[in-house]
């Protein structure tokens, strides 16, 4: 199985996706070869900026923990998506310019934690063909943000954080329907929306994939006609408070591994705006249709 990388520098880097496809051989994506970390590193471009936000072995050790806690826990990989997603946002505090630079996801999954990839998203093939290897995606370790194996933790921990709160996110990534489906929409940006559709998932009115599926489906279509930051409109949000906790990483602790940690200090997403947006998509989902739920009953046979 690929292991952690032989050579680990201090920083973290970027690796720009012309050189990430170099490393992406098929012996790794089958999780039978290690990454040539020298090499790779060779190829890596420094960071734009030198504080404390890019010292590389605190992520290193996140990945390591992740993997931990599931392994000790008993818990499935896919699990250590809701562990992972509010501490890496909060070990990495990032703006959104810096997070838009694949470069950057490139490295965390080529450079820094290629065997956290092969363990987390190795999957067997779908077409039942014996004797096929299990593989990764390539778009693991090198897509686009809503499929890569950490941009798309970062962007559902920023996308689905409430103000400092990760407790959203936690809700959001331990349900992969959500982060497959909803992650790539964008009125996900719209923060009372987002919120919304956690609070249902946390209230039970939605539990199973098929029925977060048709949720975010409703939800998305029903946006083309209704804009939600009328009826539901948004705080005005502040760079100040993401400028003061991205200023704060020079002197911050290590983030914690049991209690989850705080996000910048931004304003909450409008109470009165979530819950007009929770009974407004109740009523969407009631009209959903749901695979499964919505198919006739079976006709009972006869005695």
């Amino acid at each position: 199985m690929t292991d952690r990388p032989s050579h680990l520098p201090e920083r973290l880097a970027l690796l720009p996706n012309a050189d990430a496809a170099e490393f992406l051989t098929e012996g790794l994506l089958t999780g039978h070869e290690d990454v040539p970390s020298i090499k790779l590193n060779q190829v890596a471009q420094p960071l734009p900026h030198a504080d404390r936000r890019g010292d590389l072995q605190p992520v290193r050790d996140l990945a390591e923990d992740a993997m931990a806690y599931c392994r000790n826990n008993g818990l499935k990989a896919t699990q250590a998506d809701a562990w992972l997603a509010p501490r890496l946002h909060a070990a990495l505090r990032l703006t959104r310019r810096e997070a838009a630079d694949p470069g950057l996801w490139n490295y965390l999954a080529l450079g820094v934690a290629p065997d956290y990839v092969v363990w987390r998203h190795l999957t067997e093939p779908k077409d039942g063909k014996e004797g096929k290897a299990a593989k990764v995606a390539t778009e693991r370790f090198r897509g686009q943000y809503h499929k890569q194996a950490f941009a798309r933790l970062w962007w559902a921990a920023e996308l689905f954080r409430d103000g400092p709160h990760y407790d959203p996110v936690v809700t959001a990534c331990g349900n992969q329907d959500i982060l497959n489906s909803a992650l790539r929409l964008s009125v996900i940006n719209h923060r009372p929306t987002a919120q919304a559709i956690v609070r249902l998932v946390d209230k039970g009115v939605v539990g199973t994939g098929r029925e977060v599926n048709a949720l975010v489906g409703a939800v998305n279509v029903s946006a083309a006609t209704l804009m939600y930051d009328v009826i539901a409109p948004d705080a005005e949000r502040e760079s100040r408070p993401l400028l003061d906790w991205i200023d704060e990483a020079e002197t911050a602790r290590q983030v914690s591994r049991n209690a989850l940690p705080s996000g910048p200090d931004e304003e909450r997403a409008p109470e009165l705006s979530v819950s007009t947006l929770v009974d407004y998509f109740s009523d969407l989902f009631a009209d959903a249709r749901v695979r499964g739920r919505d198919e006739p009953e079976e006709p009972e046979g006869e005695d």
